[in-house]
């Protein structure tokens, strides 16, 4: 279980603190899925192709939300759902997240972005440029690749 209070961190490193808070697997594709595809329901993310199981990603949802990472609002169409969105603290991991793109790509030969070299490039070029393109973009209730939502 991950720590939920600044007093249990193992070590007050900030390598350590980032770690403890959005280091695990399933944290960073919840935050890949909102940036990239545009999922904001519980329903949505379950779909993703990694196969999350449901109480962990019910767990991870809530320790998101918990560390101000994500923000949780009933769906203005369906009050049954949730609409989770990704907060300033959140939105300030996008840089991260590309910074994963970008190293992974390099190192991984099969490492991909969905239907877009151009991207990826692109962010080579101007990484703090695409990354501010993107959190407001995310911000604004978009994502990268809006037609590979599920």
């Amino acid at each position: 279980m991950k720590t939920t209070c600044k007093e249990d961190v193992r070590s007050h490193c900030a390598v350590n603190y980032g770690v403890e808070i959005f280091g695990d697997r399933w944290s960073l594709l919840i935050i890949r899925d909102i940036v990239f595809a545009g999922k904001k329901t519980y329903g949505e993310f379950l779909k993703s192709e990694e196969g999350i199981a449901t109480n962990v990603l019910a767990s991870r949802l809530a320790f998101l939300e918990e560390q101000g990472i994500l923000s949780r609002a009933p769906s203005p169409d369906d009050r049954r759902k949730d609409f989770y969105t990704l907060t300033g603290k959140g939105l300030d991991l996008i840089p991260i997240v590309l910074d994963i793109v970008l190293w992974s790509a390099k190192h991984d030969s099969k490492s991909y972005v969905r239907r877009s070299k151009a991207f990826v490039a692109r962010l080579r070029r101007s990484p703090m440029q695409v990354s501010e393109e993107v959190k407001a973009l995310v911000r604004d209730g978009g994502c990268i690749f809006p037609e590979s939502k599920e």
